[in-house]
């Protein structure tokens, strides 16, 4: 089904690969590793391919960790090892373009974060890159009684903006993103910038597919011919 403009009057954003470019920064990373690996003839390649394998079963674990009611536990884990891990990740990276695209809608839009982070690095990306500013409300992990792909984040992210889930557009980069978007009623946008590839995101029939984030103000601030 085609994204229908007049729909949309609120919008949701997942942080990692959609706005965060955490794909490569992660791959920055692994390639450093592979490229020391004699047998590895493409590094980047072999390092995306992993962090790509990688982000499917995180979401499949937290979904299923949700369902007998560990998510939260697991979360907290994850954010007490951020806490004190040794060398904590000072630097993001972002979406190219993303920033301007939001400053566009933000003038048109009330906007939320929709992130199954934790809050503090969620917070962290958010204010390197001084995006704050652009949204009404900051969903993390814990905000809602469950997380994604539960419609519980989005039906809270509308509640704060003062809409109907229904009128919301989500836009995330994983199969995760799209299924709590419909869940939800809300419409979907799934962008290929970040950890889920095309075929596996087509087959969830998001209401429109788009190369990078970045492309999306083009879509909404569509002038009418």
């Amino acid at each position: 089904m085609p994204l229908d403009l007049q729909r949309v009057r609120a919008l949701c954003f997942d942080v990692d690969g959609t706005l965060s470019d955490t794909d490569d920064y992660y791959v920055n990373r692994l390639s450093g590793f592979f490229r020391r690996a004699p047998f590895v003839r493409d590094p980047e390649r072999a390092a995306r391919r992993l962090v790509m394998w990688g982000e499917s079963p995180g979401n499949a674990l937290l979904g299923w960790t949700d369902t007998i009611g560990l998510d939260g536990p697991i979360i907290r884990l994850i954010d007490f090892m951020y806490r004190h891990r040794k060398h904590k990740v000072r630097k993001y990276l972002i979406v190219p373009g993303a920033q301007d695209m939001l400053a566009r809608l933000k003038e048109h839009y009330p906007m939320a974060v929709v992130s199954a982070r934790d809050e503090d690095s969620t917070m962290a990306f958010l204010e390197q890159f001084d995006l704050v500013k652009y949204f009404d409300a900051i969903i993390t992990a814990l905000s809602a009684e469950h997380t994604k792909p539960y419609p519980d984040p989005i039906q809270l992210a509308a509640q704060k903006m003062d809409v109907m889930p229904e009128a919301c557009l989500m836009t995330g980069d994983t199969t995760v993103d799209i299924r709590a978007g419909k869940s939800a009623g809300a419409q979907t946008v799934a962008v290929l910038c970040g950890f889920g590839e095309e075929p596996e995101l087509r087959r969830k029939s998001p209401d429109l597919i788009l190369e990078s984030t970045a492309e999306l103000d083009k879509v909404l601030l569509k002038r009418p011919e």
